[in-house]
């Protein structure tokens, strides 16, 4: 982990138990670049600040074949100007296409993010975006089979402490709806109707981030433990509004029906977020 705000070093450290998380905090930037350099073949994540000086951190950690979990922490106050050549393949990305991104008021969330950011490695086709840029016609050989080895050592990993790659396994009930305080919960069920809407918005465009979209939202609604009510609750009345919308342009409000696709698949995530938390051993025959 390499967070040099103090403060949010903290609060990352506090969320992580330290029964089930060693953390490794290098004082600078050169001796955290050395230490994964070092150690790359037996880190399971890197978490790291966002800053605009990360050049040269993306240099030689790319130079050193380095490629590991990551989850980069976006504090509330920075609005990251990504740079083209931090940026391969994608320029919503900072490190690599296999990241996964957690802004700082989300903090209570991270331990579902480190797993996130640990499943989302190994599933993903990492290896097919491996860059033509390198004039060594070995290293892309040496990159594709350093990430299959990281791969199948975190799926050996995760399977070993959690019995189900990726799985979600526990949450604090004091970030449960139910127990938020009036203000905290109006502000929960803002943010949920918010992501809902961007998702519906997005569910029948080309849109390579949808999948991301619905993760997010049922990575939300999963810790705040949020009843399936509710969240049926919060499509139907966005198709209200939407109806509305369409009967005052003088269109058909049946194209609507289409998205009842949208809250099945939603509803579909979360049943796999639940069913990923229970451990193995209380799945039965």
């Amino acid at each position: 982990m390499f967070i040099p705000s103090i403060e949010l070093s903290q609060s990352v450290s506090s969320y992580l138990p330290k029964e089930h998380y060693i953390i490794i905090k290098p004082d600078s930037q050169e001796e955290f670049i050395e230490y994964v350099i070092e150690h790359k073949h037996q880190l399971d994540c890197l978490i790291l600040e966002w800053s605009p000086q990360w050049q040269s951190l993306v240099n030689k950690l790319q130079q050193n074949l380095v490629s590991i979990p990551t989850l980069i922490i976006i504090s509330d106050e920075q609005c990251p100007v990504v740079q083209p050549s931090l940026t391969e393949p994608s320029e919503n990305y900072i490190l690599s296409s296999t990241e996964v991104q957690l802004k700082g008021q989300q903090i209570h969330l991270i331990q579902g993010y480190i797993d996130k950011a640990i499943s989302q490695f190994i599933t993903h086709a990492v290896t097919t975006r491996l860059t033509d840029e390198s004039s060594s016609v070995d290293t892309p050989t040496e990159l594709t089979n350093f990430i299959v080895r990281q791969q199948r050592r975190l799926m050996d990993k995760l399977h070993e402490r959690l019995g189900y790659l990726g799985v979600y396994y526990k949450r604090n009930p004091k970030n449960f709806l139910r127990n938020l305080s009036k203000a905290d919960r109006q502000k929960l069920l803002e943010q949920l109707k918010s992501q809902y809407r961007q998702i519906v918005l997005s569910y029948f465009a080309n849109d390579k981030n949808l999948n991301n979209k619905i993760d997010e939202y049922v990575n939300t609604a999963f810790f705040g433990d949020i009843p399936v009510t509710r969240i049926v609750e919060i499509h139907m009345d966005l198709m209200d509004n939407f109806s509305k919308q369409l009967k005052l342009e003088g269109r058909s409000e049946d194209v609507l029906l289409d998205y009842r696709l949208t809250l099945i698949d939603t509803l579909a995530h979360l049943c796999e977020m639940y069913r990923r938390s229970i451990p193995r051993e209380s799945w039965g025959e």
